[in-house]
């Protein structure tokens, strides 16, 4: 299935970018989600970066068939490689699972502020349920996102 969300930051693309390549960013955001641990790498690459946030997420919560598969935890590998300020690729796996999302994000001026634009393809391999599953998966990133958006706000605003 599809997922696409845009988020607006008041600050010019530059410091967008700045923050999200910043690994004490992403340990505030996996922080502010509630994830059990998180590993966050970012490697300098050109103009751009490679992040690898690798996280144990807790699935409490999650419906019963999700939790079959998943259960009590689930790691999480988030990948973004940024060939420059303005855009990259983004891939979730969940290793060992049948889970995958991949995609772009792209950021882009807006006046004096900034628009994060994520599109991805969200699969889940398992017969009979895959739909529910990915409908799942996507919520869980838009309410990672949400989370995201708002630590992403106050760092812009100095809170770090």
């Amino acid at each position: 299935m599809r997922y696409s969300r845009e988020l607006a930051y008041d600050a010019p693309p530059a410091e967008v970018f700045a923050m999200l390549a910043d690994p004490d960013f992403r340990r505030k955001v996996g922080a502010a989600q509630d994830v059990v641990s998180i590993d966050v790498t970012v490697t300098p690459d050109g103009a751009g970066f490679t992040l690898v946030s690798d996280q144990v997420q807790d699935t409490a919560g999650l419906p019963a068939i999700a939790k079959k598969i998943a259960g009590d935890t689930t790691r999480a590998v988030v990948r973004e490689e940024w060939a420059d300020p303005s855009s990259g690729t983004v891939e979730i796996t969940a290793p060992g699972k049948p889970t995958r999302a991949t995609g772009t994000v792209r950021l882009t001026g807006d006046g004096a502020g900034t628009t994060y634009a994520l599109d991805l393809d969200v699969t889940v391999k398992v017969p009979l349920v895959a739909g529910k599953l990915e409908r799942l998966m996507a919520d869980n990133i838009d309410a990672g996102l949400t989370v995201e958006h708002a630590v992403g706000t106050a760092w812009l605003k100095g809170e770090r």
